[in-house]
């Protein structure tokens, strides 16, 4: 016997069991998930019978066997022939052939322990579903593997918290201004340091009126890279310790990054750093944080922006959907495979995040941009349009769920290249 249901996002869903629909209204997509199980598990313990449970959701269809004593489990997958299945045959050096030259293969040298299986396992132990209809399972008392899409973010996550040996730098790149370079370095910073602990800061490196101060919050004190800069030799010395740190940083309290500001206030040439100076503010960086994100600015002939890539173990070129800032973009990794073999690696390893940051960009729009970056970055990804991402302060839970995914995500493609 086979059940289908259909559940919208508003909770109204259609069950059809022996041919007959039937309309449910739930208060929510999970309350709409409980009254169909409910309805199927009545109806299979009703008639006595398995019932073969077919689901179908906006983000996906899901197949499920439902018994008559109420438990439900997963559609197993088909099990392949037996004809298709590799061989166990052990082939030693005596027999083994080479087909294209029929000449013996070299012999090879195989331990016990090589062949021996070993009892320590290494693998992560998977928890159970607690989303879609995996989770209504779970909740439920079953216990089901999460699905793809869940998998996929649990995936994500996991490559975001790791703690990598060393500290590593991520310069956040675009010769062009508004190209989305602030709100990159920040939600990227929040993501990692909200997945993946604290150690992580977030550095203002415009030397054109940075905006990064202002669209993350200020701790007690108004201090600024200019402040840090003359005390860079006692930050480095013995007797410092990283509380001392906190004059001259500003704390994210929800998103538990720090933010070293620039001064916005000031002309540049009141704050022009030397290439000696992004030495001494880097090198105090990396000592008490683990990944530093660098806002830079837009003048790529400047020795400083220069020196920041110097320093990079990754870059990130930030781009809205707009002509000019793709462009802009592909330039610079462009321009970066021929400034040296170095930066020519740092090129070819970038991740590339396009932003929406015009509502009105159609997916043309966005798949004419990925597609221009997928062949000069390593990974290219996606944030949707979101308007908590327009002006003020930035902060992950304010984002929509859909925009959290995907800085998630981009998150996880700089991770990979870690």
């Amino acid at each position: 016997m086979t059940a289908h249901a259909t559940t919208e996002k508003d909770g109204s869903a259609i069950v059809t069991l022996n041919g007959q629909p039937q309309k449910v209204i739930g208060a929510s997509l999970e309350d709409a998930r409980r009254k169909v199980a409910s309805l199927v598990v009545d109806h299979a313990a009703a008639t006595g019978e398995v019932v073969e449970f077919i689901t179908t959701e906006p983000d996906g269809t899901w197949e499920m066997i439902v018994h008559p004593d109420g438990t439900i489990h997963e559609k197993p997958e088909p099990v392949a022939s037996p004809y298709l299945r590799p061989s166990t045959e052990t082939i030693t050096a005596e027999t083994a052939v080479d087909e294209d030259t029929a000449e013996r293969a070299p012999q090879a040298t195989v331990t016990r322990r090589a062949m021996r299986e070993s009892f320590l396992k290494s693998t992560r132990i998977e928890e159970p579903a607690m989303k879609g209809w995996r989770g209504t399972a779970t909740r439920l008392g079953l216990r089901l593997s999460p699905g793809p899409a869940e998998k996929a973010e649990r995936d994500d996550t996991f490559a975001v918290a790791q703690h990598w040996p060393g500290p590593r730098t991520i310069a956040v790149v675009n010769g062009k201004g508004g190209a989305s370079k602030t709100p990159t370095t920040v939600l990227l910073s929040a993501i990692f340091a909200r997945f993946g602990g604290a150690g992580v800061l977030a550095w203002d490196a415009n030397q054109t009126r940075g905006t990064l101060g202002w669209r993350t919050e200020q701790g007690p004190h108004e201090s600024t890279v200019l402040d840090l800069l003359p005390a860079a030799t006692e930050l480095l010395g013995t007797g410092a310790q990283s509380a001392d740190l906190a004059r001259y940083v500003h704390h994210q309290t929800a998103d538990r990054f720090d933010v070293l500001r620039s001064q916005p206030l000031a002309l540049a040439s009141e704050q022009r750093l030397s290439a000696e100076d992004v030495d001494a503010i880097w090198n105090v960086a990396r000592k008490y944080y683990r990944l530093v994100f660098i806002d830079t600015g837009n003048d790529e002939s400047d020795a400083m922006w220069g020196r920041l890539v110097d320093h990079a173990d990754q870059i990130v070129v930030a781009t809205t959907t707009r002509d000019d800032h793709a462009e802009a973009g592909a330039l610079l990794l462009e321009a970066l495979a021929d400034r040296s073999e170095r930066s020519a690696q740092l090129a070819q390893h970038a991740v590339v995040v396009v932003s929406q940051a015009d509502p009105r960009a159609t997916s043309a729009n966005i798949s004419t941009v990925v597609n221009g970056f997928t062949s000069l970055a390593r990974e290219v990804a996606t944030i949707p349009h979101d308007p908590q991402m327009v002006e003020g302060w930035l902060n992950v839970a304010a984002l929509r769920p859909a925009t959290q995914r995907a800085w998630l995500g981009a998150a996880a493609a700089v991770a990979r290249g870690l």
